[in-house]
């Protein structure tokens, strides 16, 4: 019985740590009640129940708007739970809504430290790298972002437009740039080079007006083009 306590006891402090805050309450209960007597377990049951509602009373807060009152509830959580990752990240979101974007980057940070593949937590941060028009860390995140969420189309225009003011603030020339739309036809070497020059990833269909395969090839290109527009696609 006691090693089954034991069992929920630290599944209660799993279930925290990966934001599942109704799954911790309701193991650290169980293992209240075949081990009652333990008070590292009660002290445990009273922190989680504690830190679960810090967290809905932030959430609901936050849905009201109410930026600055949602920081405080999620800093009591925090206070219980210094390593928790998703209070971090929530509490991220409060600062960014605030126009905080230092501190919503230094709670990124936070979240990211303790859980290093947190997606949320790094669209957070490459988000209020943006809006401090720090180009290059706001470009480097969403490239990841990128590799973890290849349809999502919101960070792959995020990415674009990242790249594109980090070209600017080099002052490299941007004019020529687009987000999506069509494959470009290339006729000319240099009409070539500057294409390819663009930021991010060039796919190019080499096409032989005579070859048949090329022009069975090509309908794919089209739809491929339609379905990843950070991507340039030529012929």
């Amino acid at each position: 019985m006691l090693s089954e306590a034991y069992s929920y006891f630290v599944r209660a402090q799993i279930e925290m740590a990966l934001g599942r805050f109704e799954n911790a309450v309701t193991a650290a209960e169980k293992a209240s009640q075949i081990d009652s007597r333990n008070l590292e377990v009660a002290v445990l049951l009273n922190n989680v129940r504690m830190v679960a509602r810090a967290r809905v009373r932030g959430n609901d807060l936050f849905k009201s708007e109410r930026f600055t009152e949602a920081c405080s509830a999620y800093g009591e959580g925090l206070r219980l739970d210094p390593s928790n990752s998703v209070l971090y990240c929530n509490r991220a979101a409060c600062w960014f809504k605030l126009g905080q974007w230092e501190k919503s980057i230094e709670d990124s940070n936070q979240a990211l430290s303790i859980q290093p593949n947190y997606t949320k937590a790094l669209l957070r941060r490459a988000t209020s790298y943006s809006k401090l028009e720090r180009w290059e860390e706001a470009v480097k995140d969403y490239e990841v972002l990128r590799k973890e969420l290849p349809n999502d189309n919101a960070v792959a225009e995020s990415l674009f437009h990242a790249q594109v003011a980090l070209k600017k603030s080099r002052g490299e020339e941007v004019s020529n740039l687009k987000f999506g739309g069509e494959v470009e036809v290339v006729s000319g070497l240099e009409q070539f080079r500057t294409a390819i020059s663009l930021p991010g990833v060039s796919v190019v269909h080499f096409e032989v007006a005579s070859n048949s395969q090329c022009k069975q090839i090509s309908p794919f290109v089209d739809t491929l083009c339609s379905r990843y527009p950070s991507i340039n696609f030529l012929k």
